[in-house]
């Protein structure tokens, strides 16, 4: 037998989280930037360009929930294609949460609610006072996603699960600045690998 492996997005209050699994083959197929912390919330809470600056999407938190029949999952990893095609403006980018040192997932306790100004931006996950309480105080809080390929991914995860359960969070955001590319955008893959026995 071999395990059941979702991807999850994880939206709402710490103490009501709420687990969403995206993916082909389920209800939300896909997960969309925006400003609200919001799964699926199709083309509303667009992310503006700012007139100068930058603002942010709420962050995204995603997971692999685990089920099925498998002796061990483990050496959790993630990573793009290398080439964000988003035109995000001077600076912009797709970033990813790290840590200075260890897994650079996000504990499935220590998960933060996406906040900011619903409809205009998200807070800046790297902000010392309204950032991701996980990542802001590091001092490399977070990496342009693109630097994470099939050859060099993140690490998220290095747990052994021999059971069923959620793995920790891989949190991104979008940063747009005021020279970026009005419209919709086309759509990038984000992949989790892992291995099993």
């Amino acid at each position: 037998m071999v395990a059941t492996v979702k991807v999850n997005e994880i939206n709402g209050a710490a103490g009501s989280k709420v687990y969403t699994p995206v993916g082909a083959g389920e209800t939300v197929t896909y997960a969309r930037y925006c400003t609200a912390d919001q799964v699926s919330p199709a083309l509303n809470y667009p992310l503006p360009i700012p007139t100068s600056g930058f603002r942010y999407s709420y962050w995204k938190s995603h997971c692999l929930d685990l089920s099925g029949t498998f002796t061990k999952i483990n050496n959790i990893r993630w990573y793009t294609d290398g080439a964000i095609g988003w035109t995000l403006g001077t600076n912009g980018e797709v970033r990813v949460g790290r840590r200075d040192s260890g897994d650079n997932g996000c504990p499935d306790a220590s998960y933060e609610q996406a906040t900011g100004t619903q409809g205009t931006t998200g807070n800046d996950m790297e902000n010392a006072t309204n950032g991701h309480g996980y990542y802001k105080g590091q001092t490399n809080p977070s990496d342009p996603a693109q630097n994470f390929t099939s050859g060099s991914p993140l690490t998220v995860d290095t747990s052994d699960y021999t059971s069923a359960g959620k793995t920790k969070h891989v949190v991104t955001q979008v940063k747009v600045a005021s020279d970026a590319t009005q419209g919709e955008q086309a759509d990038e893959t984000f992949t989790f690998m892992y291995d099993e026995i």
